[in-house]
């Protein structure tokens, strides 16, 4: 991670570590006590454990190594609650979190109210490293108020009963302009994070390096679900000519399609569950929840293509303060995808959803993983998956920025994920 120069004042870094902390409590407020322990499927982990885990984090980090008087809440919490740091011991499988019936919500709620008042006083007293993890601690839980929501979605969208967890279904509109390519330049540019500005990034967006782009040119907007319900209309899920080999023997074996992750049909209409409830597809929506084989499919079927990391970086980059000021994220508490707004040049770069780009997880040309165990962070994941960029609508605001990598598998989709067409200069 860089060096957080952006970090508040010493005295103000206690004040934002506790709304951090409250803020990661208060999405978990519209549930029964019954939710908190359910994982519908390995990835998605229960709220409990994201709890639990976010407050591990603090205390392994940043009170063990900080305070070697520290009394630590429950001697079996290191292992239940570690995600996969093998340096600090051998983590509790992900795939089992969901039989944890105990601990209890209540000792959870204990144990972050122990590991909070000695994270304060910490934070009150010592300077130096502590800072550091903890701004890296404050980040992480930004990730997982994330999660909370998307993995929260993946359980009540798979419940018959169709949970409503916030809000009533909205009445979007019907219709949005047609799609525009905006015309961007090549040449030698420079993509990731500036470590001068000292502002604070993971060791995955570092170190700044040059690439050369073509000439290109990018989506204005985010694909519709009308967009792509086309795509599913023309037999899209049945013509393998548009399919990578993975994708296509995933569709074949029943595990991908005939439609993005949420969508169902009654009466020969299209519904699609939300966490405002199920709703009637919004046709002018971004069509959301496809994984990277879906939106790959669809961009070769549209004519097009994904854009890489850096395309998406270099042209995020030049709009990136006032994208993000006007962006779809966790704070609107929509927690979904809404229709681009009316305007010229590119829109929606940022919140909405987060957008597939080309280019696989790999490290940069120089990188360098944190040192120590925190090193497990990101460098130990860069194999096998693709990047996205731009944050989606369960996004904290604060959280994201144009450097910023997310990574998933090819073939996830509870995620926000949508697709952002991209086309090589005519």
């Amino acid at each position: 991670m860089a060096e957080p120069a952006d970090q508040p004042a010493d005295e103000a870094l206690p004040q934002r570590y506790l709304a951090t902390r409250e803020r990661t409590v208060a999405l978990c407020a519209p549930l029964a006590v019954e939710d908190y322990g359910v994982q519908a499927m390995p990835d998605a982990s229960p709220p409990k454990w994201h709890l639990a885990h976010t407050t591990w984090f603090f205390e392994t980090f940043v009170l063990k190594p900080a305070l070697p008087g520290y009394r630590e809440f429950h001697p079996a919490f290191e292992h239940l609650f570690n995600s996969y740091y093998n340096g600090i011991g051998q983590p509790f499988p992900r795939a089992e979190r969901g039989r944890l019936s105990r601990p209890t919500v209540a000792e959870v709620r204990a144990y972050r109210a122990h590991v909070d008042a000695a994270m304060v006083k910490l934070l009150r007293d010592r300077h130096g490293q502590c800072i550091e993890r903890t701004v890296l601690g404050l980040h992480h839980e930004q990730q997982h108020q994330e999660l909370i929501v998307t993995d929260l979605k993946y359980n009540f969208g798979n419940n018959p009963l169709h949970p409503v967890y916030a809000g009533a279904p909205s009445a979007d509109p019907t219709d949005a302009a047609a799609l525009q390519f905006v015309e961007c330049r090549g040449g030698l540019v420079h993509v990731g994070h500036d470590a001068r500005t000292r502002h604070f990034a993971f060791d995955n967006e570092m170190p700044r390096h040059e690439v050369m782009l073509r000439p290109y040119r990018l989506a204005d907007r985010l694909v519709t679900n009308d967009e792509f319900r086309a795509f599913v209309d023309d037999g899209g899920y049945r013509r393998p000519e548009l399919w990578l080999a993975e994708g296509w023997a995933r569709v074949q074996a029943g595990t991908l399609g005939p439609a993005p992750l949420y969508w169902r049909t009654q009466h020969d209409e299209w519904f699609e569950y939300r966490l405002d409830g199920f709703a009637p597809l919004s046709a002018a929506a971004p069509v959301t929840h496809v994984s990277f084989l879906e939106a790959d499919a669809y961009a070769r079927w549209a004519g097009a293509r994904l854009p890489t990391e850096a395309e998406w970086e270099v042209a995020a980059a030049g709009v990136e303060s006032a994208s993000v000021s006007a962006g779809n994220f966790a704070e609107s508490q929509r927690w979904h995808p809404t229709r681009a707004a009316p305007a010229a040049g590119l829109r929606q770069l940022f919140g909405d959803c987060w957008e597939w780009t080309s280019s696989a997880y790999a490290p940069y040309p120089g990188y360098r993983p944190t040192a120590g165990t925190l090193g497990e962070y990101n460098g130990k994941f860069m194999s096998s998956q693709i990047v996205l960029r731009g944050g989606s609508c369960a996004t904290p605001r604060s959280h994201i920025r144009a450097t910023y990598r997310n990574f998933f598998y090819p073939a996830d989709q509870w995620q926000f994920t949508g697709v952002r067409l991209a086309r090589d200069e005519s």
